[in-house]
């Protein structure tokens, strides 16, 4: 008995060994949900935005990753290469509440004033021209 419960007990993960961040049970279909939840919500931002269409472009790419990986959390953990899963899990969070703020924010619209001459202008390369 105790030879088959010990490759068990060595599968469930004990800690994370980062500070505040506790193992997730049930890290796949969790991060599956969060995924699924901001693609739906990026549907209610107008597909001509930059933000919709990048986020879903990268949003939907990771999804895919986590369903190819069929529940394998290790398997998805490291296609994603975004550390553990459960930063995983903490970055699609973080995206699915920006998802709710740009919709607030309606970043999308037009500036309700006109930026002044020279706002959107980067400074130049001074590293390409010689002295």
């Amino acid at each position: 008995m105790f030879r088959i419960s010990r490759p068990l007990l060595q599968a469930i993960r004990q800690t994370t060994n980062i500070t505040g961040l506790r193992p997730h049970p049930d890290p796949v279909p969790a991060l599956t949900t969060t995924y699924e939840k901001t693609l739906s919500m990026l549907q209610t931002i107008p597909s001509s935005s930059i933000y919709r269409q990048g986020t879903e472009a990268l949003t939907q790419r990771k999804l895919d990753i986590v369903k190819a990986a069929n529940g394998d959390a290790v398997k998805a953990e490291k296609e994603l290469e975004e550390g553990l899963i459960e930063q995983a899990i903490q970055i699609a969070e973080d995206e699915l509440s920006l998802v709710a703020k740009m919709i607030e924010w309606k970043a999308w619209e037009p500036l309700e004033e006109k930026a002044p001459p020279g706002q959107w202008q980067y400074f130049e390369n001074n590293s390409m021209k010689e002295v």
